[in-house]
């Protein structure tokens, strides 16, 4: 067996070889980044040197004036560009410059979504090379409604999971899951680092299904390895936006810091 640097594993049998992509074996990292904060461009810039450094897809927000999930760091950064003027339109740019060189998905609330027009959206989302989208304000049951318009356009709704969640919502929830299931590490907002046992709930999602699970809600550089236990991935939003909001770094270092913080989290989910 020869690992070689650009990641790949070749296998001999016999004298035939097989080579396999390493990075399919990895623990993914997700990096989660308000589109538009502090700037349209510095948004474009840090998601491709995310990408460089372990990321594995950028998860761009869009800024909304209620974000209900979403902890006071995230709630933020959500407020401070939508004061400067944000439009939706801007978040399509970036994805434009963004989604060709890294797996990009849109994670939002629904009303901009639904005022855009989900067909309209979706068709939108396609072109940009959007691979899926994180809707934490749409119930399963109402999502299933659009469920066809996101299949069309080979756009994956995210689904949801929660540790409250009984086994049987688990068994309908995860039916058709497509590209991961994002699990709620706890029951409350992101960022607040709370902990609870999830290997129960990942053994119940498990039995249902082959789809990746990957573990949100306060993970960061000291929770990452002991929240991804049984998982296959993890969300990382909070402790990039933590960096983002540091005033007296200017655009460089919070690239840099950000960039670190992601090669640091990679490497530790994958021990």
């Amino acid at each position: 067996m020869i690992l070689s640097k650009n990641g790949t594993i070749s296998v001999k049998y016999g004298i035939e070889t097989d080579t396999f992509d390493f990075g399919d074996f990895l623990k993914q990292l997700v990096g989660y980044i308000t589109s538009g904060y502090p700037e349209k461009s510095f948004t474009v810039d840090l998601a491709l040197a995310l990408g460089e450094n372990g990321v594995d897809s950028i998860e761009l927000g869009i800024p909304f004036s209620d974000p209900v999930a979403d902890g006071p760091v995230i709630e933020k950064a959500n407020f401070h560009t939508l004061e400067k003027g944000f439009r939706f339109s801007d978040a399509l740019d970036i994805t434009a410059d963004v989604a060709g060189s890294v797996d990009t998905l849109w994670m939002g609330y629904f009303n901009p979504f639904y005022q855009y027009g989900m067909d309209a959206l979706l068709k939108k989302a396609k072109d940009l090379g959007v691979s899926g989208m994180i809707i934490p304000d749409l119930p399963h049951e109402e999502a299933l409604a659009y469920d066809e318009l996101f299949r069309q356009n080979s756009v994956a709704n995210i689904a949801f999971i929660a540790p409250t969640d009984t086994h049987s919502r688990i068994e309908t929830v995860v039916a058709n899951t497509q590209k991961f299931i994002y699990l709620v590490a706890y029951a409350g907002i992101t960022g607040s680092g709370k902990s609870e046992d999830l290997q129960p709930v990942i053994t119940s999602i498990r039995s249902h299904t082959d789809t990746p699970v990957y573990v949100g809600f306060g993970v960061n550089e000291k929770t990452a390895k002991e929240k991804v236990k049984g998982a296959d991935g993890v969300i990382v939003g909070s402790a990039f936006i933590n960096i983002l909001l540091q005033d007296e770094l200017n655009f460089s270092q919070k690239i840099m810091q950000c960039s670190q913080l992601a090669r640091t989290i990679k490497e530790r989910i994958n021990e």
